[in-house]
C-alpha cells in the first residue's frame, strides 16, 4: 500500500525523505497501546458503542508490508465474512486491540510493531522477522455473545430478577446471532439461537403496559423460526410458529406469507390460498407473495390434472367392454 510522502509535523523535506513510509505515516497516527506499538488513523467514523471484550465481530480487513500494494492477507473477497471471537478466532493481538477502540461501521488503518504483530520470527514465507504491518480494518458489526451467555447460563428465577430490559437486550442478541448463522445457510445453528431468545421471552412476565415490549420481540423470533424451518424441510413447524405469530399481529403479511408457503409445500392448496390472498391484501404490491400465488396456480393446475387422468384411468372402459371394477 502506498502511503503519502509530504513532511509531517514540521519535519524538513531531507528528514522526512530519510524516513520510510511507515515511519512517516505514524507521525500522524493515535497512540492505542501505550508504547507505540499500535497506532491508529480513523479513516471514516464509526457510530454507538465500542466493541467489548469478549464480542464476536463481523469485519473485513487487509494486511499490508511496507512497499507492497497488494495484501498478504485479507477477507474482503469473502461475500459474507466470517463472524470472529475476539480471544479465540483473532490471533494478532494489536488486531484485537484495534478492535476494542472502535465503533460499528468504522473504518481504520492500523500500524502493529512486531510485538503486536508476527514477531521476531515473522511468518515465514510472508512475513520477514521483525516487520511492522499495516492493516486497514472496516468494523461491520459487533456482539456481545459474553453477556448474552452468562445471562443464558442462569436460572428463570434467577434471570427474573434483571429489568425487562436487559432480558429484550439479551433475546435481541441472540436472535442477531440466529440471523447472521441463517445468512451463513446455518439453519440448525440459527433455530438454535431463535429457540434461546423465545425461551427468554416466555419466561418472562411482564407489567401490563411493557407486554407489548414482549409480544414485539416474539413476533419476530416467531417469524424467523417460521423462515428456519422452511429452509430445513420442515413446513409443518414453520406453519405452527407462523400461526403463532399470526395470534399477535394477524394482519402480518410476513406471517400469512410463511404460512402460505408452508402449506403449499404439504400441498394444502386451499389453506395456501387463503394464507397468500390475505397476504397479498395485506401487500397487493409484493412480488413474493404474487410470485407465490402463480407458483400455487400452476402446482394446482398440475395436481388437478393428474387427478382427472387417475379418474380417468379408474373408470375408462376396458378391453371387453365393461368399466374398471365391474364383476
Amino acid at each position: 500500500m502506498s502511503v503519502s510522502s509530504r513532511p509531517l509535523n514540521g519535519l524538513s523535506r531531507l528528514d522526512a525523505e530519510d524516513r520510510s513510509p511507515y515511519q512517516r505515516l505514524s507521525q500522524r497516527m493515535l497512540d492505542i497501546s501505550g508504547d507505540r506499538g499500535v497506532l491508529k488513523d480513523v479513516i471514516r467514523e464509526g457510530a454507538g458503542e465500542l466493541v467489548t471484550p469478549d464480542a464476536s465481530v463481523l469485519v473485513k480487513y487487509s494486511g499490508y508490508l511496507e512497499h507492497m500494494d497488494k495484501p498478504f492477507d485479507s477477507n474482503c473477497f469473502r461475500k459474507t465474512p466470517r463472524l470472529m471471537k475476539l480471544g479465540e478466532d483473532i490471533t494478532l493481538w494489536g488486531m484485537e486491540l484495534g478492535l476494542l477502540s472502535m465503533r460499528r461501521g468504522e473504518l481504520a488503518r492500523f500500524l502493529f510493531k512486531p510485538t503486536y504483530a508476527y514477531g521476531t520470527l515473522g511468518c515465514p514465507p510472508l512475513i520477514p522477522p521483525n516487520t511492522t504491518v499495516l492493516f486497514e480494518i472496516e468494523l461491520l458489526d459487533f456482539l456481545d455473545s459474553a453477556e448474552s451467555d452468562k445471562f443464558c447460563a442462569l436460572s428463570a428465577e434467577q434471570q427474573s430478577q434483571f429489568p425487562l430490559q436487559k432480558v429484550l437486550k439479551v433475546a435481541a442478541t441472540e436472535r442477531e446471532f440466529g440471523n447472521y448463522l441463517f445468512r451463513q445457510n446455518r439453519f440448525y445453528d440459527a433455530k438454535v439461537r431463535y429457540k434461546r431468545a423465545l425461551l427468554l421471552l416466555h419466561r418472562r412476565t411482564a407489567a401490563p403496559e411493557e407486554q407489548h415490549l414482549v409480544e414485539t420481540a416474539k413476533l419476530l423470533v416467531f417469524l424467523n423460526l417460521s423462515f428456519t424451518y422452511l429452509r430445513l424441510e420442515r413446513p409443518a413447524v414453520a406453519l405452527r410458529y407462523g400461526e403463532q405469530a399470526l395470534i399477535i399481529d394477524q394482519k402480518n403479511a410476513k406471517a400469512l406469507f410463511r404460512c402460505g408457503q408452508a402449506c403449499l409445500l404439504m400441498t394444502e392448496y386451499q389453506k395456501a390460498r387463503d394464507f397468500l390472498v390475505r397476504a397479498q391484501r395485506e401487500q397487493p404490491f409484493n412480488h413474493d407473495i404474487n410470485n407465490e400465488l402463480k407458483k400455487l396456480a400452476s402446482y394446482y393446475r398440475d395436481y388437478m390434472d393428474k387427478e382427472r387422468e387417475m379418474c380417468h384411468r379408474m373408470f375408462a372402459p376396458g378391453d371387453n367392454g365393461s368399466t374398471v371394477g365391474e364383476n
